[in-house]
């Protein structure tokens, strides 16, 4: 029961710091109607989360996501790439055996946008793809057609998509991530690997049944304190998902590496669960 030390957990969402936080959500401001989001909030689900993490001014984030990780005994890391994250590039550059990369796709682009997600393998070789359909301006449901072609893509380059599921933290419009949409994706796209990201909340039940039933589909932990993990996600992984849910974290967005791993060992998760779901779960999903 207690979760064991030394395992080298894979955290399957961690961000490069910067002094400077607010840019990373630039892209959601214009899906933003209440003025504390547009005006008040350093990050738009702010209202969600205390303590959240500060940095200090620096010439090497790079070298703080390190030291964090190696105070908590992570022994790497996915992190999101662009063109435009230089220091993400640098990351994964200069730390091959610390991070991997994934990049943020956008179905509103059609075929610009699958290109883009074949140079982000070519380029950086991004492990993942990763979606936020309720941040898309437009919004994109999770199994609208313009989704269909990065699925596919995914398929062919082998690598799984990590799919925000559930009501999102930012206020903005949710239907787009009703966890029974990927019913139907899991159901015309029997080979791609999908990683539930921020909690398929209020619908933890329903992914429990779906992961069931699609042997493709997984969970992750992302933007949850370990106190917070759905008891229906911890159930399942003690019975039948052990294989199925990863451990992922919402460093430096909202949550500390500290507060995390603070919490995890009062999770009550079975001894033969732990490994998987810090490292092994990632490492074979992920082909680390």
């Amino acid at each position: 029961m207690p979760m064991p030390a030394g395992i080298g957990a894979v955290d399957l969402m961690l961000q490069i710091p910067t002094d400077d936080p607010t840019t990373m959500y630039d892209f959601l401001r214009p899906l933003l109607l209440d003025r504390e989001s547009r005006e008040q909030f350093k990050f738009p689900a702010q209202y969600m989360f205390k303590n959240i993490p500060t940095t200090r001014k620096s010439s090497d984030y790079v070298g703080i996501a390190l030291d964090e990780m190696d105070k908590v005994g992570i022994a790497q890391a996915m992190i999101g790439v662009d063109a435009k994250n230089l220091e993400a590039q640098r990351a994964l550059r200069e730390h091959p055996t610390r991070f991997f990369g994934s990049f943020q796709v956008n179905p509103n682009l059609g075929m610009e946008g699958v290109r883009d997600l074949v140079h982000a393998v070519e380029a950086w070789g991004v492990k993942a793809a990763t979606a936020f359909p309720a941040g898309y301006c437009p919004q994109v449901p999770i199994n609208d057609k313009r989704f269909y072609p990065l699925y596919a893509k995914c398929v062919e380059l082998d690598i799984p998509i990590c799919i925000c599921a559930g009501v999102p933290g930012p206020r903005v419009p949710m239907g787009v991530q009703d966890v029974a949409l990927l019913d139907e994706v899991c159901w015309f796209f029997p080979e791609l690997k999908i990683v539930t990201r921020h909690g398929c909340e209020p619908w933890t039940d329903l992914a429990v049944k779906l992961m069931l039933k699609w042997p493709n589909l997984y969970y992750s932990t992302s933007a949850f304190a370990p106190r917070h993990y759905p008891k229906d996600i911890i159930d399942y992984a003690n019975t039948r998902g052990a294989d199925k849910v990863m451990y992922a974290g919402y460093f430096p967005m909202g949550l500390t590496l500290e507060r995390i791993f603070k919490e995890l060992p009062d999770v009550p998760f079975r001894d033969h669960v732990w490994p998987k779901f810090l490292r092994e779960n990632a490492a074979r999903v992920f082909k680390l």
